[in-house]
C-alpha cells in the first residue's frame, strides 16, 4: 500500500511538473502548433510515406514509424524516418510530446527529434537512445557529414513497453542553448550549447526504430 502511495504520489508531481513547464513556455513563447492527429497527418512531410501509418489505438489516433528499415537514403549516415512540420520555420522554441516505443531493439532503441533543419545535410536532433555512446542517446549535428554527437551524454534513457512518454525540448538561439528532457521535467536529460543553425524546421521520428507519436504542441514566434 505504502509503495502504491509512493507512485502516485510521484505520478502526480510529474504531471504538476510537466504542467508548470507547459504554463511557463506558454508565457514566454505562444502556442504556434498544435497536433493530436484526430483529424490525419496532411500537416506532415515524411521522408518515407511507406514508413509511416496514420492508426487508431485504444480509440485514439497516433502517427507512428510502422517499420524499421526505410526507402529513404540520406547522402550522409542521419536518421531515416523523419516527418517535419509543414509550412513552420522556427528559431526559439520549447516542444513537447507524447511517445511511445513499439519495438524493443535493445541499447540503441530510440526516438529522435529533429530542429533548426536548413535542408537533409544540415541539421540538429536528439537521438533518445536507451544505451548511451557516442552514436547514441546524445544530441546530434549534421553538416554536410555523417551526425556526429555533439554531447557526451551518460544517462539511459529508460524506455518502458508499451508505455507512453513524455519529451520536451527547448532551444535559445541567442544564448546558443539546448535542453533536452525525458519524463522528468524538472531537470534536462542532456544539454549543450552551440550556435551552428538558428531558424528552421521542427521534425519526429528516430533513425531506424519504431514509435508512435500524439499530442504535439510547438510554443514560438
Amino acid at each position: 500500500m505504502r509503495a502504491t502511495k509512493l507512485l502516485l504520489a510521484t505520478a502526480f508531481l510529474s504531471f504538476v511538473a510537466l504542467g508548470q513547464a507547459e504554463e511557463s513556455s506558454e508565457k514566454k513563447l505562444p502556442l504556434i502548433f498544435e497536433e493530436d492527429f484526430e483529424k490525419g497527418h496532411k500537416r506532415w512531410e515524411v521522408t518515407d510515406k511507406k514508413s509511416w501509418t496514420h492508426r487508431m489505438v485504444d480509440g485514439n489516433h497516433v502517427f507512428g514509424i510502422n517499420r524499421r528499415n526505410s526507402d529513404y537514403k540520406p547522402k550522409v549516415r542521419s536518421p531515416y524516418h523523419i516527418a517535419l512540420i509543414k509550412d513552420v520555420n522556427i528559431a526559439d522554441f520549447v516542444l513537447t510530446f507524447d511517445v511511445k516505443s513499439t519495438k524493443d531493439t535493445g541499447g540503441h532503441r530510440d526516438c529522435c527529434v529533429f530542429f533548426n533543419w536548413q535542408d537533409a545535410e544540415h541539421f540538429y536532433y536528439c537521438h533518445f537512445g536507451a544505451n548511451p555512446d557516442p552514436h547514441s542517446g546524445q544530441i546530434m549535428i549534421v553538416k554536410d557529414a555523417p551526425r556526429k554527437a555533439m554531447t557526451e551524454n551518460k544517462n539511459k534513457t529508460p524506455w518502458k513497453n508499451e508505455t507512453w512518454h513524455k519529451i520536451k525540448v527547448v532551444r535559445d538561439t541567442k544564448k546558443g542553448t539546448i535542453e533536452v528532457y525525458f519524463d522528468d521535467m524538472s531537470k534536462p536529460h542532456m544539454s549543450i550549447i552551440d550556435k551552428t543553425f538558428g531558424k528552421g524546421r521542427i521534425g519526429i521520428g528516430s533513425f531506424d526504430d519504431m514509435n508512435d507519436f500524439d499530442n504535439i504542441k510547438l510554443y514560438g514566434r
